[in-house]
């Protein structure tokens, strides 16, 4: 068959086909299925309900537990304590060595975002990210601070 016969019998086919019966009702029906009749099931409801609310006053009831030792926050606070033993080792060196004016508000600054990340450490001692931020300054302190005294 060549593409024109082709054409010309696609040409002949009717625009428009009505369906042989209205279809909404079919859709309609599967769209909304029919709701299951609720008779009896209302002690059933009103019994969960006050089941959930003795749980609930149960375990506010209940004595505040200590969490259970968590690995990965006794490790994040190992490394903390690690790091800061190792900064302040290394801030000994500078003690006493005169700083130029200009830069000790920045050094009070990142002193005060210490006390920020440790307080934030003590809320949340399993937090990498903390951890990081804690390296990330001590290392920004001892350069500034190196820099300053060395020139």
């Amino acid at each position: 068959m060549s593409k024109t016969e082709l054409r010309w019998q696609l040409r002949q086919l009717p625009r428009e086909i009505d369906p042989p019966h209205d279809l909404w009702p079919g859709i309609q029906a599967r769209l909304r299925p029919p709701q299951p009749a609720r008779k009896g099931r209302a002690w059933w409801v009103g019994l969960a309900m006050a089941a959930s609310l003795c749980l609930a006053v149960g375990l506010a009831w209940q004595p505040a537990r200590s969490p259970a030792p968590d690995p990965q926050a006794a490790l994040v606070q190992r490394e903390a304590q690690a790091l800061t033993r190792e900064y302040q080792a290394a801030l000994v060196q500078f003690e006493g060595a005169p700083l130029p004016a200009p830069i000790e508000p920045a050094l009070a600054t990142l002193d005060q975002s210490l006390v920020q990340i440790r307080q934030a450490m003590d809320s949340d001692p399993g937090a990498r990210y903390l951890l990081d931020q804690l390296r990330r300054t001590y290392s920004r302190r001892l350069s500034l601070t190196q820099r300053a005294v060395t020139g």
